[in-house]
């Protein structure tokens, strides 16, 4: 496992709305789905895939987080916790944890997403984006689900393009290089997206495209079904 691909951020600082009443006493990412939270799914695959520090931020209910995950030792890693008094948003999120997550390329992924893509695939991407003289990002896109048909992004040769068809939509799975946020002060609320536009205007933004199982979990009814699909399993 490239030195770049050790570390790992989950964002669970959102407040869930569309889960409410569910998330009025739970944070989103702990709500179980298959015996065990949303979370902790996303904790495995990346263990699976020699990820070693996983820090996660949280606002809403964060302490709950933090004493049902611990210290990360029960799935062979160390998690490291960035609170934050009101949520700041990805980009926002990602500044306030530098000093958690080191320098060099990550992996981010949403608390709240339920997938059985193979984290480790990213190692050559991101070997590519840490040898690059300027910052760069790395999107997997899935296929667009019927809650957001118009996609984010379109693909074309390995590369992310803005307002040209067809495009996917991104799955919530990135790698990113930690001087993107150098500038942003710690405790700046700020969403990810403009990163995104800017990045893939200047050609410095690469994608794939994932097939495979993917959810985003976002209200009660998506966690009931993905619930009794996986307790068949």
């Amino acid at each position: 496992m490239t030195e770049s691909l050790k570390t790992a951020m989950i964002f669970a600082a959102g407040r869930g709305e569309r889960m409410r009443p569910l998330t009025d006493t739970c944070p989103k990412p702990l709500l179980e789905a298959g015996g065990k939270p949303l979370i902790v799914w996303q904790i495995e695959r990346l263990a699976a895939a020699g990820v070693e520090t996983i820090v996660i931020n949280h606002a809403w209910l964060g302490a709950r987080i933090e004493a049902a995950l611990g210290d990360g030792s029960r799935w062979g890693v160390e998690l490291r916790y960035s609170p934050e008094r009101e949520a700041l948003e990805t980009a926002g999120g990602i500044a306030k944890a530098l000093p958690l997550i080191g320098q060099g390329v990550f992996i981010a992924v949403s608390g709240d997403v339920f997938c059985d893509f193979d984290y480790a695939t990213l190692r050559d991407r991101a070997d590519v984006l840490a040898r690059s003289e300027e910052p760069g990002l790395h999107l997997v896109m899935t296929p667009n689900p019927p809650f957001h048909p118009n996609g984010d992004f379109a693909l074309i040769d390995g590369k992310l393009a803005l307002d040209v068809r067809p495009r996917y939509t991104f799955g919530n799975i990135g790698l990113y290089d930690t001087r993107m946020f150098r500038d942003l002060a710690p405790g700046t609320r700020r969403a990810l997206t403009p990163y995104y536009r800017e990045t893939i205007a200047q050609g410095r933004a690469s994608g794939e495209l994932y097939e495979g199982r993917w959810e985003n979990v976002g209200t009660p009814e998506q966690l009931h079904l993905l619930d009794m699909e996986l307790r068949a399993r």
